[in-house]
């Protein structure tokens, strides 16, 4: 990183093929499509590149850099007009050549995990633009209500309700869609039934 604010082009490299996969895959899940994502992607990267000399390490390095890869998101989503893609990519990390943890599932599991990927892709690109970030930062890049806080300028409260509001509307949309059923009702609202 040193060398890289000393404008070492290797250094800088190294920190790009670090990080690049991440960063696509958070750009990929705010734009809702590869081009736009890869343009953002390589927007943030520019803007590490001419920023790290002025990087005074206040936050880590990753959150500089989602909020960075956030910002580019939010002005090419802006400065095309588009707050939401027509087609989502796929929550499937395969796909996104991201190494997976799992186990290898049976073809089922990998069908239904896939269905249910998408499912909850479609409905994050159908939220505002304030909520999916927080949530793709929160739920997919497992960053805490700090961090997200410091990386979209945000105090936490704000996090928190937005991830709240943002779950609550996802779960709305999940089921006016079909792809879940409601929560079954609690052992205190149950009707007993006759003997």
């Amino acid at each position: 990183m040193e060398s890289a604010r000393q404008g070492d082009q290797e250094a800088f490299e190294r920190l790009v093929r670090a990080y690049e996969k991440r960063v696509f895959a958070l750009t990929l899940r705010m734009c809702g499509n590869a081009e736009d994502a890869a343009e953002a992607a390589q927007e943030a990267f520019l803007a590490v590149w001419q920023g790290l000399k002025f990087f005074r390490g206040e936050a880590s390095f990753s959150t500089w850099l989602y909020r960075l890869a956030s910002n580019a998101c939010v002005d090419l989503l802006r400065r095309e007009g588009r707050h939401r893609a027509a087609a989502g990519p796929s929550l499937n990390d395969e796909e996104l050549d991201l190494a997976a943890a799992d186990p290898a599932p049976t073809p089922q599991e990998a069908a239904e995990r896939a269905e249910l990927r998408q499912q909850i892709e479609a409905g994050l690109q159908q939220l505002s633009l304030e909520y999916r970030q927080v949530l793709v930062l929160r739920e997919m890049h497992q960053l805490s209500y700090e961090e997200i806080g410091q990386t979209l300028n945000l105090d936490p409260g704000t996090v928190k309700s937005r991830i709240s509001r943002g779950r609550k509307r996802l779960r709305k949309i999940l089921l006016e869609n079909g792809n879940f059923s409601a929560r079954p009702p609690s052992k205190g609202t149950e009707e007993e039934g006759c003997q």
